[in-house]
C-alpha cells in the first residue's frame, strides 16, 4: 500500500540537514551577496567585542575615576550591549540570508536601534556624572 506522504527532500547540494533546515529552503543566492552578509555580520561581533571590552576596561580601571554606582551600572550596561548585539548580529544574518534566498524584502536591523539607544544611555550617565563630579 502506497502512503501519500511524499518523502523529505534531500539538503541542497553542498549543504547538510541542519543548514538546509536553518536556511529554510529557497535558492542559492549570488555569492557576493552572501560574502556582504557576513561580512556584515562580522561588523557587528566587532561592535559587540569592543563593547565587551570597554565595559570589562570600565569595570577594571577606572575605579578611582568612578563612584562605585557609576562604574558598576556603566560596565553593566556596556556588557549587557555587547550580548545583545552579539546575539543579535547571528539572528540578523540569519534573517538576511534567508530573505535572499527566498527573494523577499531585507529585514530592518533591529539591532542598530538598539545599540544607539544603549550607546546614548551611556553617554547620557557619563555627561550627568562629569557635569555632577565636584572639582
Amino acid at each position: 500500500m502506497a502512503t501519500s506522504a511524499s518523502p523529505t527532500p534531500d539538503p541542497a547540494p553542498g549543504r547538510n540537514k541542519f543548514s538546509t533546515r536553518l536556511l529554510r529552503g529557497g535558492t542559492e543566492p549570488d555569492p557576493r551577496f552572501t560574502l556582504a552578509n557576513e561580512r556584515t555580520f562580522l561588523a557587528w561581533i566587532r561592535t559587540s567585542l569592543a563593547l565587551l571590552a570597554g565595559g570589562i576596561a570600565v569595570e577594571a580601571f577606572t575605579t578611582e575615576l568612578f563612584i562605585t554606582e557609576v562604574r558598576k551600572t556603566v560596565a553593566i550596561l556596556l556588557l549587557v550591549l555587547a550580548m545583545v548585539i552579539g546575539a543579535g548580529a547571528f539572528f540578523r544574518w540569519l534573517n538576511v540570508e534567508r530573505a535572499m534566498r527566498h527573494k523577499t524584502p531585507l529585514p530592518l536591523p533591529l539591532i542598530a536601534p538598539i545599540l544607539a539607544v544603549g550607546g546614548a544611555v551611556v553617554a547620557a550617565i557619563l555627561v550627568v556624572f562629569v557635569v555632577l563630579r565636584p572639582l
